[in-house]
């Protein structure tokens, strides 16, 4: 009676609050809070909250933290309070103090113990290994103010900020989350990674390559490397092998946790700007391994559009001598706009468990090329599985999202919401079964056609998911002819991929454009242009295609293209005769079939229906194309053999940031005019194009064979970031390097003769070199470009200035 008396009578002290800076009123993240005289203790989060609730409460808490001097607060046992703590920066005066060889900070003795131990203690050096994973990610919108939710044009949606969370720093409302769940397989020898997706529950997006992304393996982050790729950045590790050129440590504490003996050890940024972390972790003795990591991004990275970051890991030793992440939290905070302006939470949790560690599996579990493998189990989508096989049950909150969106997507003004934003990104507003654009291309001109007005339209997802039609038609009121394009593709399988597509284009082109340059008929390229557009092609053309990606990252394209050119503008075709004299040729026609092969390994992607955005691997793409001309085809002229190779990487540099190089080399066999040779890339803009000369100019350097090859290193701040007034700014570096070799035999002259301004690579390389700054303003990039060769040409530019609209982290 008495033990259920004195139970009774207990009662839970809650405590919740902020820390911040006392001078500036910034939120410090990590912090250490704990009850005076007690074990029990938290750590605050990004935003300077924290909350301690325990039945064993003594009578005060205290704050500390590197840099601050400690604080200690009286609080009510028993109670549940708010508390508001300012910590005071500490300003040391220092006696003259000497150093003596033998001193050493001992943080350093635990550090280097834990780098040399990284090889026994990294899973990588496992021979195999499996788990079951379980990822759940969730979006709020924050930053979300009474006056904000209070506007007209929320009232709609009265019923969804009855949701919104106060407990984080900036109220926040939830609006998307997603739970997955993964068998992962790995294997060193033969070497094979496999992600095994058993089942996905999302709110509001149903897309296979959306359910890759949100599975395990592409948002594992090893803090046993040295470099940490986080948002396309190098982010250096608190435990690299160079980790005290970039961080101060600090051994603040030891303490048993579990059964391990850990020592506390505290690091912090050397210097601002970099890309660093501070946070703690803790270490454990004999192993030294991790066992318990908290980090964030530094205050004032060099980093776009990032608020905040904060990543907490546990590590647990599930057999002798191996150390696995069995728990793996992740918070981002991003902002397009200042810091006080509306926002998201990106909150991710992944736990890990049921290891097989160095076990001989079945050769079933690794078949197959590709890396994640979407094979859902039956019951997969109903709720008991979920609660049957879910790591860690939902919140209340967590689980009134599900049907919070499901209510959202039936307001009339969020699908008109949703659909201007989707307008905004791929330039279609959709109504129905039709999609209406791109806007861009809705006015543009040139000195051929004059002001020229341009309507496009395609079908949507509604209208079908297997089948796609598009057209558009153009007038010029210039040349008063009307341009056009009808065509459309369908899907012959969508596993594997294998999609077919029949176009009929008559439009106005630029031959030699970049791929990626905007069209003639974009608004932004009739903006930016330096030169008038007058040496265009009118072109009729048919495009058969058939596409078959035999697993990810790698496919084959079969072409078949007719086309017939009719010069535009300055532009001539001019066919020698005997005793000097030239025919007038009004058109030439080709017809061309070619095989395309690219290989992209672990390449990542996010797709649509019809179309998918590649979000890059870090290994090389290989790209080839062979293309045989064949004459006497519905009119076609020339006999001919075309072949092109490429490779491209982006390599991650570490502290150097990351570099991009491409080379390329290509050779045509047969007698060709022109047009129909290998017209080396220019750009007659302002405009900075990564796979074009900038400082050549259209049909400038003709080509028959060639290599060219392409260099950008990319110093994130590398230098910037050391001087005081630029650091600031967040500035960063780029230079460049551009260069094309080739040449040019002279019987191809007797198709058409080559016109003023035209020449062949007769006098060695065409080489630019280019160095700028990116990241002006978050989006803009400013490079000088400098003509190393062929200085004597006509209406050329020996310096350039170019400019880029680059939207990076």
């Amino acid at each position: 009676m008495l033990v259920l008396c004195a139970s009774s009578m207990a009662q839970t002290t809650r405590i919740t609050g902020t820390v911040s800076d006392a001078k500036s009123g910034e939120p410090l993240p990590f912090v250490n809070i704990a009850f005076v005289n007690s074990r029990i203790g938290t750590t605050s989060d990004i935003d300077g909250r924290f909350m301690l609730e325990t039945f064993y409460a003594t009578d005060s808490i205290r704050a500390s933290f590197i840099g601050y001097l400690p604080a200690t607060i009286k609080i009510i046992k028993d109670k549940e309070q708010v508390v508001a703590i300012g910590l005071e920066p500490s300003v040391s005066q220092l006696q003259e103090v000497i150093i003596t060889p033998e001193e050493r900070n001992p943080a350093f003795i635990i550090l280097d113990r834990v780098i040399a131990n990284k090889p026994a203690n990294n899973r990588e050096k496992l021979a195999s290994y499996a788990y079951d994973a379980y990822n759940k990610v969730e979006f709020d919108l924050n930053n979300l103010s009474k006056k904000f939710t209070e506007r007209k044009l929320f009232r709609a949606f009265d019923f969804v900020f009855d949701n919104i969370d106060s407990s984080d720093a900036k109220p926040s409302l939830p609006i998307f989350i997603t739970e997955t769940l993964s068998d992962i397989y790995f294997r060193r020898n033969p070497r094979s990674y496999k992600e095994v997706i058993r089942g996905t529950k999302v709110s509001g997006i149903q897309n296979e390559s959306i359910s890759q992304l949100l599975g395990d393996m592409y948002q594992n982050v090893n803090i046993y490397d040295n470099f940490l790729v986080i948002f396309g950045k190098n982010f250096v590790s608190p435990i690299a092998d160079g980790g005290r050129n970039f961080y101060e440590y600090y051994l603040t504490d030891s303490t048993w946790i579990g059964n391990k003996w850990c020592y506390r050890m505290e690091f912090r940024p050397r210097r601002e700007q970099e890309l660093v972390f501070t946070g703690s972790m803790w270490i454990a003795d004999t192993s030294y391994a991790v066992r318990h990591i908290t980090a964030g991004i530094a205050k004032g990275a060099n980093l776009n559009y990032v608020q905040g970051f904060w990543v907490d890991q546990e590590y647990d030793q599930v057999e002798h001598e191996v150390w696995m992440l069995t728990r793996d939290e992740l918070v981002v905070d991003l902002s397009l706009a200042r810091k006080n302006f509306q926002g998201f939470y990106g909150r991710r949790t992944a736990t890990y468990r049921d290891f097989i560690i160095d076990r001989e599996l079945d050769e079933r579990y690794y078949k197959g090329a590709e890396r994640v493998v979407v094979n859902r189990d039956t019951n997969s989508t109903t709720e008991a599985y979920w609660n049957e096989h879910r790591h860690v049950p939902l919140t209340e909150k967590e689980a009134g999202i599900y049907q919070m969106v499901d209510s959202v997507q039936q307001v009339p003004q969020f699908r008109t919401f949703v659909d201007i934003v989707n307008m905004l990104v791929t330039g279609y507003y959709t109504r129905g079964d039709l999609e209406y654009g791109p806007y861009f291309t809705f006015y543009s001109f040139n000195p051929v056609e004059g002001t020229r007005l341009r309507m496009g339209l395609r079908t949507s997802n509604s209208f079908s998911r297997q089948i796609e039609l598009e057209g558009y038609l153009g007038y010029g009121f210039l040349d008063r002819e009307f341009k056009g394009m009808i065509g459309g593709q369908a899907f012959i399988t969508k596993e594997p991929r294998q999609l077919a597509g029949l176009y009929f284009r008559h439009d106005i082109e630029q031959l030699g454009q970049s791929q990626s340059a905007f069209r003639s008929d974009n608004i932004l390229s009739s903006t930016f242009r330096r030169n008038p557009a007058n040496k265009l092609t009118l072109v009729n053309e048919v495009r058969g295609t058939y596409e078959r990606e035999w697993f990810t990252g790698f496919s084959n394209t079969v072409l078949l293209l007719h086309r017939d050119l009719f010069p535009r503008g300055d532009l001539l075709y001019l066919k020698p005769q005997q005793e000097q004299l030239v025919e007038v040729v009004k058109s030439i026609t080709s017809f061309e079939l070619g095989i395309g092969t690219r290989f992209a390994y672990r390449e990542k992607y996010v797709s649509g229906e019809f179309r998918r955005v590649s979000l890059g691997t870090r290994f090389p793409v290989l790209e080839a194309y062979l293309g045989l001309g064949i004459p006497r085809v519905f009119g076609s002229e020339y006999a001919y053999t075309k072949l092109i190779g490429r490779i491209e990487q982006r390599v991650q540099m570490g502290a150097l940031g990351w570099m991009r190089y491409r080379l390329e080399a290509g050779r045509l066999w047969g007698t060709l005019p022109y047009p129909l040779l290998i017209l080396h890339t220019g750009n007659e803009t302002f405009y900075y194009y990564d796979d074009a000369f900038n400082t050549m100019n259209f049909f400038e350097f003709l080509s028959d064979r060639y290599v060219a090859a392409f260099w950008e290193q990319h110093l994130d701040g590398f230098l910037f970031n050391r001087i005081p007034l630029l650091r600031k700014a967040k500035l960063r570096e780029v230079l460049g390097a551009k260069a094309v070799i080739g040449s040019l035999d002279r019987k191809h002259l007797s198709e058409l003769l080559l016109l003023p301004g035209m020449f062949s690579l007769y006098d060695g390389p065409f080489i630019e070199a280019s160095a700028g700054v990116e990241n002006i303003l978050n989006v803009i990039r400013i490079d000088g470009v400098w003509r190393l060769r062929y200085t004597d040409h006509p209406n050329i530019a020996l310096f350039a200035i170019r400019l880029k609209l680059h939207f990076d982290f």
